[in-house]
């Protein structure tokens, strides 16, 4: 049966249960949009390409399932590339298609062509142009085995116009199913051999492919073990924050504490995760050169075991399949007093600690953590606001937390959509910063028009606070470029059909939330910030003081 290309992609999908699409359309693939018409597939058109992509990279992140995006040539892409570069440093399995020009044009420099290999090579797992309408289904199978394959990642798959509108008899194609081996009894006696030798162990969790039955596992293990676990950089609702053995996360504002006991521990089981900079602090933590402990690395890539640690014990295989096997394992030691230290210093870590000004984020974190349901969805991007997220709320479940590991600012709005589309019955909310949120808030549009209704809280302090206070410290008083001229928050949202109000004192905080709930649709709290509150248990003018007396 003759099918156009884009009903040929768009059937394709479906057999490869796809369910839900991000966008923003364009004329370069046409003929996709005219196959998702009538296909069953959801299209959440977006307003701009990198909300997009970042929508389908948090699709990714909660389903374990690619992500896939659609944007158009040149311009389309490049705005796209931000979520791409999420995907990529996040492990997140995602597929994003790329409107091509006419390929019988290309090398002319015409109308928005881009050389989508040399702009994306260092940036997804795979990059490919479909340049014959028959082999739309091949290209497109590959493409979700690459993204899930090994140490799942993004795709780029660009689809030259003139190809998607040709005709073509072809037959869908299917991806098989994966049966995953059982981890072999032999590197189960290799993790516990080097746990029993060991004095100070840590077992350190990231990475993907995680889910509910991971965390169960990872929770007896620890438990019949009295071993302490660290998690990974935004990580955090991989294990039951209020588990005995549980020693904190492993972030950019570190426990001094838990840094210390990372740099102390001679024996580290790493479990997912890669084991980078913003978990040893820039590798000081644990010298690449000369580790001066144990390691043992279980990924499912085997070319990041060894990437910069060499591991005593290398093993390929996803952390969630080793901790299966390793969740009855009998006690290899017992490190009663370790454990328990960790899990006091972590305890000392979480009680606030008083911020300058009426609005105190300490306090309003502390809220939602004491009163959100154990399944709200909690997102963020960048910022130093999220120091304040990282270091008071305690997760309680797997699968609530949406943060970028790469950095991204402006992530946490566009995750907070695709989460509240994904989830709508649960809560989600969004905190964000004043500079974060306004790389992306012109997706309130998006989740008015798709019915989310995540709560956005903006944590406003009129600058960008993370560069603001690596400024203080090397170049104290000089204030140059971090400094922000906002709207009014509230009004914004109100201005796209949403709720929004502005709240100044931490006693007004909790009946503005029941109001943002009460509205049924997307809102906005403004929370208006003391500029003296640059970090938790750091000030401004202290910050900037330690700098001038260097």
């Amino acid at each position: 049966m003759l099918r156009h290309g884009g009903k040929i992609l768009s059937d394709q999908l479906v057999k490869l249960g796809v369910r839900r699409v991000f966008s923003v359309p364009g004329e370069s693939f046409l003929a996709a949009l005219d196959g998702l018409y009538d296909s069953g597939i959801q299209n959440v058109v977006c307003r701009q390409e990198g909300g997009a992509a970042m929508m389908a990279e948090a699709y990714g992140k909660m389903t374990g399932q690619p992500g896939v995006c659609f944007v158009t040539r040149g311009p389309g892409a490049t705005n796209a590339s931000a979520g791409i570069h999420i995907a990529q440093q996040d492990s997140t399995p995602m597929v994003m298609f790329v409107g091509q020009i006419d390929n019988r044009h290309t090398d002319r420099e015409t109308f928005q062509e881009i050389d989508y290999k040399s702009l994306f090579s260092g940036l997804a797992k795979w990059v490919a142009q479909v340049n014959d309408t028959d082999r739309l289904p091949e290209y497109i199978a590959r493409a979700f085995r690459v993204a899930m394959s090994g140490r799942p990642g993004p795709v780029v798959l660009a689809l030259p116009e003139n190809m998607l509108s040709a005709s073509a008899d072809v037959a869908d194609l299917r991806i098989p199913e994966m049966l995953e081996q059982s981890i072999p009894a032999s590197a189960v006696q290799a993790i516990m051999h080097a746990l029993g030798q060991a004095e100070k162990p840590l077992i350190v969790v990231g990475g993907p492919h995680w889910n509910a039955q991971a965390q169960a596992d990872l929770h007896a293990f620890a438990e019949s073990q009295q071993v302490p676990v660290a998690l990974g950089f935004r990580r955090q609702d991989y294990m039951e924050n209020h588990h005995a053995s549980y020693a904190g996360d492993l972030n950019v504002g570190i426990n001094p504490k838990l840094a210390a006991r990372v740099r102390d521990a001679d024996m580290l089981l790493l479990l997912g995760t890669r084991f980078g900079d913003i978990e040893t602090q820039g590798y000081t933590l644990v010298n690449p050169a000369d580790p001066q402990k144990t390691i043992v690395h279980v990924h499912s890539d085997a070319d990041e075991i060894g990437r910069v640690y060499t591991p005593d014990i290398g093993i390929t295989a996803t952390a969630p399949a080793v901790l299966r096997a390793l969740a009855d394992a009998a006690p290899a030691g017992a490190w009663p007093d370790w454990t328990a230290a960790a899990r006091s210093d972590y305890e000392d870590w979480v009680q606030p600690q008083e911020s300058p000004g009426a609005l105190k984020q300490e306090e309003v974190i502390r809220w939602l953590s004491d009163h959100l349901p154990d399944d709200a969805i909690i997102t963020n991007g960048a910022g130093n606001y999220a120091a304040w997220l990282h270091r008071y709320f305690i997760y309680k479940r797997y699968g609530t937390q949406l943060a970028p590991t790469s950095g991204s600012m402006g992530y946490g709005f566009p995750a907070a959509i695709s989460a509240s589309v994904e989830y709508p019955d649960r809560t989600v909310v969004c905190l964000a910063g004043d500079g974060c949120f306004q790389m992306t808030c012109n997706e309130l549009s998006t989740a008015v028009q798709h019915g989310a209704k995540p709560i956005v809280i903006v944590m406003n302090n009129g600058r960008y606070g993370t560069i603001r206070m690596h400024q203080e410290k090397t170049y104290p008083g000089r204030v140059s470029g971090t400094a922000l001229t906002n709207p009014d928050f509230a009004a914004l949202a109100r201005a796209y059909g949403g709720h929004g109000e502005v709240v100044t004192r931490t006693q007004d905080f909790a009946t503005a939330f029941a109001r943002a709930q009460d509205a049924g649709t997307v809102a906005v709290i403004e929370c208006q910030v003391d500029e003296e509150a640059l970090a938790t248990g750091a000030t401004l003018s202290a910050v900037r003081k330690a700098a001038l007396q260097r």
